[in-house]
């Protein structure tokens, strides 16, 4: 028995002493997994929109059309082309339905580009950005 008291104590001191990687302190040394995003919720996506700029009017979106700032499109960066989104202000309650023909957008945070029209229908343009809510529909 006194044999297994020194061994049990050196290794409660072995376990206190060590130290953690350097420049990793206090994690884990196993490789990281991939973030990962949740689920959409039921009720949609909730974020911020924003809209086209005027100097792409005419240019080519990812689904190959022209980008029209007249026409009802949006961009948006898992649903496919041809899918039919509303967005719903959050602010205002103005909604508007969308079609996705592009990808985007790619700024941390945002959910949907819109067409010029769309977003001066649910009053973006004065603000720049607006929370929004997303739903196919």
């Amino acid at each position: 028995m006194s044999r297994i008291v020194p061994v049990a104590a050196l290794l409660l001191l072995g376990a206190c002493s060590t130290t953690a990687p350097k420049g990793r302190i206090g994690a884990s040394t196993l490789p990281s997994q991939p973030e990962r995003r949740a689920p959409a919720p039921e009720r949609g996506e909730v974020g911020l929109a924003s809209y086209y700029a005027t100097s792409l009017e005419g240019r080519k979106t990812a689904s190959g059309e022209r980008y029209l700032r007249s026409g009802q499109t949006c961009a948006h960066r898992s649903h496919r082309f041809g899918t039919w989104l509303q967005v719903t202000s959050l602010t205002s309650g103005k909604s508007v339905r969308c079609r996705v023909n592009d990808r985007g957008p790619f700024v941390k945070g945002r959910i949907v580009d819109l067409s010029r029209s769309l977003a001066e229908e649910m009053g973006i343009v004065e603000r720049g950005l607006d929370e929004v809510r997303v739903e196919v529909r």
